[in-house]
């Protein structure tokens, strides 16, 4: 079981935090370093697809229309990851929150499908989900699992278009529905909890400083200082979220008495 006081925080900021999620509204965001631990690396960083690709060929959606042949090597890559990931402790004990009432809903920059997997039931996606595939001729949608990869790029079965992930690339807008469902619960939130992502990329890194325009106490989790931490933190936990929110699970039972 992991010990908070091995960590680099003490035991008291897990209970003040748990104190702060389980009495009032709490919104939640996640970043690519909540999904580390279920083997999904982040694009960006050591060891990420970024490194391996160029994002601004593959993933941009100019390039994509031109070449979607190229883009697909990538993309096939991911898809294949994410097929085969399970959530961690991290989503898990997330959606056990939801459900006893602690936290309302997710915010996601991820597109993995794995809050989904480990039962969360109100997600905005806010870049989208490799785990549907869009046509970019008809805008039908197909699970991705559906569709054949082995000839690249694949088509819509309907109209014979070009498919690709239905998440956003370089280039697109973020979903309109995501974005207004995003900030509608981000001004209501008391409490946002942002776990495992950098705050470098716009515009999902704006909706903590929103939340905190609108006087929210902002909880972050995060294996290292992010630029979110000395300006818009209210309490900082060091950690791996696989790690730490179980704990903080916990301590939300303790103060219900489960």
């Amino acid at each position: 079981m992991f010990s908070p006081e091995e960590q680099n925080f003490p035991l008291k900021k897990v209970k003040d935090a748990a104190k702060e999620i389980g009495t009032t509204n709490v919104v939640v965001l996640t970043g690519a370093g909540i999904s580390v631990a279920s083997g999904i690396m982040p694009f960006r960083g050591k060891g990420g697809l970024w490194e391996k690709y160029d994002p601004e060929e593959v993933a941009n959606i100019e390039n994509f229309r031109r070449n979607p042949k190229k883009s697909w090597v990538m993309l096939k890559e991911v898809l294949e990851v994410v097929e085969k990931a399970l959530p961690n402790p991290a989503h898990l004990s997330l959606a056990r929150m939801e459900e006893m009432g602690f936290a309302s809903s997710i915010i996601t920059q991820n597109i993995d499908g794995l809050h989904q997997k480990a039962g969360s039931k109100t997600v905005i996606e806010f870049h989208g989900n490799t785990t549907r595939l869009v046509c970019l001729g008809c805008a039908a949608l197909y699970p991705a699992r559906e569709i054949d990869l082995s000839s690249l790029p694949p088509y819509c079965p309907v109209c014979n278009g070009v498919l690709k992930p239905d998440a956003v690339f370089f280039g697109e807008s973020i979903p309109r529905n995501a974005l207004y469902q995003a900030h509608m619960e981000v001004q209501q939130c008391q409490v946002m909890l942002v776990v495992g992502t950098s705050g470098m990329v716009e515009p999902a890194a704006s909706l903590p400083r929103l939340a905190k325009s609108k006087g929210a106490f902002i909880i972050e989790i995060n294996p290292e200082h992010s630029y979110l931490t000395s300006s818009i933190t209210t309490l900082f936990l060091q950690g791996k979220a696989e790690e730490v929110l179980p704990v903080i699970f916990e301590e939300l039972c303790a103060l219900r008495d489960y």
